[in-house]
């Protein structure tokens, strides 16, 4: 039996793959590499390239390699994109969603892990957050996502699919292999990283007359090698034989963007150039987890969270990885006049 890992090029998805491997699990991957990069699934993985709305081709593999769960990370996740927009995200997100679901149900596969997002609460009248805040989002992006939630409870109801949805909040971070390469890259730590060594000019604040003490938004950084723990734990509960939950991934810690800058330039050494823009649309002010729950149901705490540690290991993967996933990339340089050398900052080991 394997499982099916949807979106398995992409940033968690490979660090999920990953750690799967290193478990003895049976993976295969499909993967339409519109967001994700064929260099972050390793040969010997099983890969499709194809969409997972492509009801023939999850069919296929479904029979060829005997799934029996899947991991579905396969989404687009930009939120200032899904406001400008949000044919788009509900296109791929819900629409193909919808099909990847149906498919999956008539061929019998019954569990099911949903990469869900913190995004679904909209602005917070409570902070940490729990999961029976209400569900407002302010952003397509979020609506796409709790509509798939919604689907699921209905499927749970009426065909018997069980499933996790997981709710984490901002992911961050490395491993050795594995880490965030997008272009344009939307996520505060690797466009820090990059303002730091010099291949950005500078680092755009989008917001700094947020209700929060410094004005900057708030957000609740997780490792990517801690949420990939988290699928793994879901499958195990649901495995158990255990009701379908939507439960939340975070660390319960809260950082600015200034202190994500602050701590950055303690790290690597280098100042930091900035510049201040508006508000993004669809940005609450502060977005933290109460992770009460992951850790009651599936006994999941944050290993590698802390804040050097997501920082270090981030810079460790681009230290062996400068252009990301491609060949080549030419440096910007810096308003410091130098670029900070990657490798004299090293990366603290992730715990899997």
């Amino acid at each position: 039996m394997a499982i099916l890992v949807t979106g398995g090029a992409g940033y968690i998805g490979s660090v999920t793959v990953e750690l799967l491997r290193k478990l003895g699990e049976t993976v295969v991957v499909v993967d339409d590499l519109s967001r994700g990069h064929r260099g972050g699934v390793s040969p010997s993985v099983p890969f499709y390239h194809g969409a997972v709305g492509d009801r023939d081709l999850i069919v296929r593999i479904i029979r060829m390699h005997q799934i029996d769960a899947c991991f579905h990370f396969a989404a687009f996740a930009y939120i200032g994109e899904s406001v400008v927009e949000p044919r788009m995200y509900f296109e791929n997100n819900v629409g193909q969603g919808m099909c990847l679901l149906d498919t999956l149900i008539r061929s019998g596969v019954k569990r099911f892990v949903f990469s869900s997002t913190c995004a679904t609460y909209g602005i917070p009248y409570a902070v940490p957050i729990s999961e029976s805040h209400v569900q407002l989002p302010v952003n397509p992006y979020g609506w796409s996502k709790l509509f798939i939630e919604r689907m699921l409870e209905s499927y749970d109801s009426a065909y018997g699919l069980k499933f996790v949805a997981l709710r984490f909040f901002n992911a961050a971070g490395a491993t050795e292999t594995h880490g965030e390469d997008h272009a344009p890259e939307p996520h505060l730590i690797p466009s820090v990283l990059r303002a730091a060594t010099g291949y950005a000019p500078r680092l755009t604040i989008f917001g700094s007359d947020y209700p929060t003490p410094d004005g900057t938004a708030v957000r609740d950084y997780l490792h990517v090698v801690d949420i990939a723990r988290a699928h793994l734990l879901s499958l195990r509960y649901l495995q158990d034989g255990q009701q379908s939950e939507c439960i939340n991934i975070g660390s319960g810690v809260g950082y600015s963007v200034l202190e994500i800058i602050r701590a950055a330039e303690g790290i690597t050494g280098a100042h930091i150039p900035i510049e201040l823009a508006a508000r993004r649309a669809g940005d609450p002010p502060v977005l933290v987890a109460d992770p009460d729950k992951a850790r009651r149901l599936l006994g999941w705490r944050p290993l590698n969270s802390d804040l050097d540690s997501i920082i270090r290991s981030a810079i460790g993967w681009r230290t062996s990885h400068p252009a990301g996933y491609n060949d080549y990339v030419t440096p910007v340089q810096s308003a410091t006049g130098r670029r900070v050398p990657l490798a004299q900052v090293m990366p603290s080991p992730t715990t899997i």
